[in-house]
């Protein structure tokens, strides 16, 4: 058993880099909670806490996690919050836990259209710097299928919006997402979003089907035929020799994924290419992965 200085509604899902960050639990769940590849938050109804509820929590993290650098705002989409009530949360951990390194929060781009540049600004100089954005792909016939709620124009407003406000932004990929089907224009339509708003921080996750796959294919609105290993680092070199960016610190090192991958874009990008390579002419052609518990 963990320890856990204030009780929190679990499941608790957080970036893998923010692990030595303490997390203050926002909201409750999702707010759209309609994607059909993600059981994150299936299990919670979205809320809102309030000030009030999170005012001693937020005293009680500064108090135990002492010398910390970063707060990490969950659940799925804390971002979600209008500006009125992130302001005063956002303070409010400045006032206890002093000069931190940064506040970051999930965030869906349609979370950041809501609020006004001069909004995202303050949260910026208030200390909210990076934001985790789940995008999982650049084509707009897969976000349908997967019922994102976002386009590909939507993506890249939010994102571009957040970045004009001096935000930075984590953007997350996810291999495998339409199967062989959709393989090569989700590769391709990935990559170009990604060339039009050179994020800090590109992570790739390789699809997870907990639930098994007829459980998958039930929410997704298509023909969904996975892809072996090999196909999935096909699909994943596709996309990162397409990807025409610079300084992007990039990851691949999530539990669902199948080969653990690190680099900074475009420097390493062959290198990248050439692990993949190799990956693929070392690994059988009939290998199917197998589905971690959790996303």
């Amino acid at each position: 058993m963990f320890f856990t200085p204030i009780e929190y509604d679990e499941p608790v899902f957080r970036p893998p880099g923010e692990a030595r960050s303490a997390i203050l639990q926002t909201t409750l769940g999702c707010s759209w909670n309609q994607c059909a590849f993600c059981e994150m938050y299936t299990s919670k109804k979205f809320k809102a806490r309030s000030f009030e509820e999170l005012k001693p929590e937020i005293e009680t993290l500064s108090k135990v996690y002492k010398g910390v650098k970063k707060v990490f705002l969950a659940d799925g989409n804390a971002f979600v919050l209008s500006a009125g009530k992130l302001i005063p949360i956002v303070n409010e951990i400045n006032n206890q836990f002093g000069k931190l390194q940064r506040i970051s929060s999930y965030a869906l781009p349609k979370d950041i259209l809501n609020k006004s540049e001069s909004e995202l600004k303050e949260l910026r100089n208030l200390g909210l710097k990076l934001l985790y954005i789940g995008i999982e792909t650049g084509d707009d016939e897969l976000l349908k299928l997967i019922n994102k709620g976002e386009t590909f124009n939507s993506t890249i407003d939010g994102i571009q919006k957040a970045h004009n406000a001096g935000i930075e932004t984590s953007i997350m990929i996810i291999n495998g997402l339409g199967g062989k089907k959709y393989s090569e224009k989700h590769a391709l339509k990935s990559a170009e979003i990604i060339n039009k708003v050179n994020p800090k921080f590109l992570s790739t996750l390789t699809l997870s089907m907990p639930y098994g796959q007829d459980h998958f294919q039930k929410r997704f609105n298509g023909e969904f035929q996975q892809q072996t290993i090999v196909e999935l680092f096909e699909e994943l070199k596709l996309f990162i020799g397409n990807l025409e960016v610079e300084n992007v610190i990039y990851r691949s090192n999530h539990v669902s994924n199948n080969l653990p991958l690190q680099g900074t874009l475009s420097k390493d990008k062959n290198q990248l290419i050439e692990s993949l390579q190799y990956a693929i002419e070392n690994t059988p052609e009939n290998k199917y992965p197998s589905a971690p518990m959790f996303l």
